[in-house]
């Protein structure tokens, strides 16, 4: 798709300086080892072998002494390797200068704390609350045999190698390590507590649209549910506040969300000749389509969606739905009044993910206004808006609804609820959307893979209907 990076960056207000590609990646790596007081001879191993795969790569790790400051903290932007263990007052936690702009890796010479017929609820809890008590983002363990990677967003992967080679330290570890997962804060969203009104003819068809799906994934274990932080184990109470504001004062992490977008009247796309209407002339993108320049208008988008932490097998409607929207590259959220003042009720880790579909959307409908008038997607959006599910697993090709278009199993396994991942939403949907119409195939929505991480499957069927999809009753 032919947009630029920069503006997307700019419709998403997402930092200019984010890596998309993996060779961008390598290049704005900034390393270092910080390791623990005793390290086994395997540990020292696969530490050899990782950092020496990550200076082939054109990454140059530093040692301690060359990376910190005069008040010996790592800098902002410094991703920290600690293999082996440490004592409370040694943790890298204690020594980054920034709460959100550091990645901790932490290395271990032991077995992953993970049965291999485990459910994916006790995976993710067994994951974080591992991370909770070595308080790093990232855990790596080694074995003889294999070494596995797990992150905070419940993603496993393990090779079946002693060292780490070249080749997955290019194309699955550095991917990890190049975005935080950090969650909305102040800065990046602003809130209008109790502004949502959840007594419109809209809100409630949407509320009983999330009620059925709630129930249709309920059970199914890949929707992960609820990781409360009261349950976690830390060193002590000191760990526990860091936590406690690293997650913005939430009381648990669920996985997943399920979002309505609110109807939208897209207009037409412009080819670049046509003349721009005087209200839209600063509200359009440029892009390449088709083998066409055009202008595509960017308009303000909402959301109805679940807040973070709620149950999501267990919905309530008025507490647990919200309302996010962009303007301007700007992201707001409207809670209801039967959420104001909640301490939980906070903007989803995947605010900007879900967004960006949002926009990606509209930007679809407008391209098939110009590119094939005669399709349902655009008029479906204007009257019933969209549905968006997102869930740590990935379905068959034979579930996938039709007119629906898969993308992104080629993106670098970037983390879902990162910058890049909302960037990827929105040119994989175009993408498949340019392919759809070359090929004249109808479309009604895309299935965004997410590489170790999950799906989102967004378009015109209801949350419920997708839900059904994606879970067959039992022949």
């Amino acid at each position: 798709m032919g947009i630029t990076p920069q503006d997307l960056f700019n419709l998403l207000g997402i930092p200019p300086e984010t890596p998309l590609d993996i060779g961008s990646m390598c290049r704005r790596l900034r390393p270092v080892i910080y390791p623990g007081l005793h390290l086994s001879e395997r540990l020292e191993g696969f530490c050899d072998a990782l950092f020496s795969a990550m200076q082939s790569l054109g990454v140059r790790v530093l040692v301690h002494e060359e990376a910190t400051g005069s008040d010996g903290r790592f800098p902002p932007g410094t991703v920290i390797f600690a293999p082996g263990h440490f004592t409370d007052g040694m943790l890298a936690i204690n020594r980054v200068s920034t709460l959100y702009n550091n990645i901790i890796v932490g290395i271990y010479d032991e077995q992953p704390p993970l049965d291999q017929d485990s459910l994916p609820q006790e995976r993710l809890d067994a994951i974080v609350s591992r991370l909770a008590r070595e308080m790093v983002h990232i855990l790596i363990y080694v074995t003889e045999r294999s070494w596995t990677v797990c992150t905070m967003n419940g993603s496993v992967v393990t090779f079946n190698t002693p060292y780490p080679s070249r080749e997955a330290v290019r194309n699955s570890l550095v991917p990890k390590i190049s975005a935080q997962v950090v969650p909305p804060g102040p800065d990046d969203i602003d809130i209008e507590q109790g502004a949502l009104d959840i007594c419109t003819p809209e809100y409630l068809d949407a509320a009983e649209d999330f009620m059925q799906c709630s129930a249709l994934w309920k059970k199914n274990h890949c929707l992960v549910t609820h990781t409360s932080t009261d349950g976690l184990e830390y060193r002590n109470e000191y760990y526990r506040r860091i936590v406690a504001r690293y997650l913005d004062r939430r009381s648990g992490m669920s996985y997943g969300f399920f979002a309505r977008q609110r109807p939208l009247a897209a207009a037409p796309a412009l080819r670049e000749n046509e003349v721009v209407p005087e209200e839209l002339a600063d509200k359009m993108a440029k892009m390449s389509v088709l083998g066409h320049t055009i202008l595509v208008p960017v308009p303000t988008v909402s959301v109805i969606t679940t807040r973070s932490g709620c149950r999501k097998h267990h919905l309530d409607p008025e507490k647990d739905l919200v309302e996010i929207g962009l303007t301007g590259g700007r992201a707001w959220m409207r809670t209801s009044g039967n959420t104001a003042g909640r301490e939980d009720s906070r903007p989803s880790f995947d605010t900007l993910t879900i967004l960006a579909h949002a926009l990606g959307n509209a930007f679809a409908a407008s391209i098939l206004k110009t590119f094939s008038p005669e399709s349902l997607f655009p008029a479906h959006l204007e009257w019933k808006g969209a549905s968006m599910t997102h869930w740590h697993d990935y379905p068959p090709d034979e579930l996938l609804p039709e007119g629906y278009h898969r993308h992104g199993n080629m993106n670098p396994p970037v983390s879902c609820s990162t910058p890049q991942s909302a960037v990827f939403s929105i040119t994989g949907k175009i993408d498949a959307l340019e392919n759809a119409i070359e090929q004249g195939k109808e479309y009604r929505g895309d299935v965004h893979i997410e590489p170790n991480h999950g799906t989102n499957i967004v378009g015109m069927l209801s949350l419920a209907a997708t839900a059904a999809a994606m879970n067959p009753s039992p022949s």
